[in-house]
């Protein structure tokens, strides 16, 4: 297994990270018990999940993986291996995750709310990185490249990190980072940061994959020049990537079948792009799920690429693709790829 440091923190973070949203919906207690002791013992150290998961978001099901997670770290005692993720729900009408709010936002007393919500859940006095899930500002962040007039009212960015830091202090937090963020984001995040002497962001979580390279056009080079590296989610573009729904199967088990939310992987030139990197990885004769993930690994702003399976099979098979050796000719037919049909799935 190789390794990241997190930003500027110190943190060695794996370059693969655990992912755990469908633990408490798709996986039960103990089948997420049993990828955190395989993932552990394969040498990754770094795990992220969310207040709102499981995935998708429903009052039933919020915040049991967080709760999963806990219960391991309470059965097994090693909390002190992993480097443990979590994020706070941005602006959305889920009030079922607040006491007495009609919808989530990143003022302080909701920031104070889940901090010590996701503390009790996961049974552990600190989270190493707290990100903010998507931004308090009304922003189109999943799925879409067309601008939006979106309105001004937002938490102001030096209260947010000021709050946060409040957390940061008593030990609650160790670093934070951002998620769904835009380019405009993240820096008005470094700047407050740096010019009120605040927590510093040392990450930003964002979708990227084959058919989703947006990141690359302007938050890249932030992430490279800036030190808030890439924590790359939907590698395999929610399972399209892997060929599974190709010809519009649709198999058992798999979040289309049962939650129909995969949109962004269907729009215009989505099937025929999809359909060529599967080909290209038959040619090559790997899994499209390897080429898949280890082109995100291969990036130089990426810290460390996301992945989440239902079935330890699909974890082994995942784990194992940052095995692959990344080549020259490799890139160059994905790149050429890329420039007949460049991301079809933003």
């Amino acid at each position: 297994m190789d390794y990241s440091e997190l930003g500027r923190t110190g943190l060695q973070v794996s370059r693969v990270c655990l992912g755990t949203m469908t633990w408490g919906d798709q996986n039960t207690e103990a089948e997420g018990h049993e990828q955190m002791d395989y993932a552990l013992d394969a040498g990754i150290n770094f795990w992220d999940t969310a207040e709102m998961y499981s995935v998708p978001p429903k009052p039933e099901t919020q915040g049991s993986t967080e709760r999963i997670i806990g219960t391991w770290f309470k059965a097994s005692g090693k909390r002190d291996k992993v480097i443990l993720a979590s994020k706070i729900a941005g602006r959305s009408p889920m009030s079922w995750t607040r006491e007495n709010e009609s919808m989530t936002r990143h003022t302080k007393a909701q920031i104070d709310e889940a901090v010590e919500k996701s503390l009790k859940r996961l049974q552990t006095d600190y989270i190493d990185l707290y990100q903010m899930h998507w931004p308090d500002r009304a922003l189109r962040v999943f799925g879409g490249m067309t601008y939006a007039d979106y309105p001004m009212d937002f938490e102001p960015f030096e209260d947010i990190l000021a709050n946060l830091g409040r957390h940061v202090e008593k030990g609650n937090i160790r670093h934070i980072g951002v998620s769904n963020e835009s380019p405009w984001g993240v820096m008005r995040f470094v700047a407050e940061a740096e010019k009120h002497g605040l927590p510093r962001i040392a990450s930003i979580q964002n979708a990227y994959s084959l058919v989703n390279r947006v990141f690359e056009l302007g938050l890249a080079e932030i992430a490279m020049r800036e030190d808030v590296g890439l924590l790359v989610y939907s590698p395999l573009g929610q399972g399209y990537l892997t060929g599974k729904y190709q010809n519009g199967a649709l198999p058992a088990g798999a979040r289309k079948t049962l939650y129909n939310r995969l949109q962004r992987y269907e729009g215009p030139g989505a099937d025929a792009a999809i359909s060529s990197y599967l080909a290209l990885a038959a040619e090559l004769g790997v899994l499209p799920e390897t080429l898949a993930l280890k082109f995100c690994d291969s990036r130089p702003f990426v810290t460390s690429t996301i992945i989440g399976a239902s079935t330890m099979a699909q974890l082994k098979i995942d784990i194992d693709a940052f095995q692959m050796e990344w080549t020259s000719d490799i890139e160059k037919a994905v790149e050429a790829l890329h420039y007949a049909q460049p991301n079809p799935c933003p």
